[in-house]
């Protein structure tokens, strides 16, 4: 009987032969991706079935925090352009998130949805939380840096991107 070293420092399990690790690093992005799609689908849902949100003026519409906003933000014409028409706005911002949340949700042109998110992000930070002072106090910079990594990288895993480019390239689904 011949004893050897062995020469693997992890056990693989989990995945078709692959550590742990490997594992841990193939779906890293997993976590972010259903954080921001459940919070984007939410944010949506949320501002469609606000009956005070969708309005021009009022306790919480969409007019009157534009107008709350407009002097403290970084790009006040930005706020002008929207208060033109703060309920079509309102309707934009909803359903915009809404796509966003599924398309990242599902992996579906998971880039495309996350640079959608980004820039929802970018526009609420540099309009609605541009005055937070801390910086840090304003969420939309986070969550802006959380798009990015969805921006770069996609949905390689558990997607329907991988699903389409695995039939493509005549593989199964995984």
């Amino acid at each position: 009987m011949t004893h050897g070293m062995r020469s693997d420092t992890h056990t693989p399990y989990l995945d078709s032969g692959h550590s742990w690790r490997d594992n841990a690093t193939r779906y890293a992005l997993l976590p972010l991706r259903v954080f921001l799609g459940v919070t984007f689908i939410y944010a949506g849902l949320d501002k469609l079935t606000d009956a005070a949100f969708l309005k021009d003026s009022g306790a919480g519409s969409i007019g009157d925090t534009m107008r709350a906003v407009r002097d403290s933000s970084a790009i006040p014409a930005l706020v002008d352009m929207a208060l033109k028409n703060p309920v079509g706005f309102g309707y934009a911002m909803a359903f915009g998130e809404l796509a966003v949340g599924i398309g990242t949700l599902l992996g579906l042109l998971t880039r495309v949805a996350a640079l959608g998110g980004a820039l929802i992000s970018l526009s609420l930070w540099l309009t609605v939380s541009w005055g937070s002072d801390p910086y840090y106090y304003g969420n939309d910079l986070a969550y802006l840096m959380a798009w990015l990594p969805l921006v770069l990288a996609g949905a390689p895993f558990l997607s329907v991107d991988a699903m389409l480019r695995r039939r493509r390239r005549g593989g199964g689904y995984r």
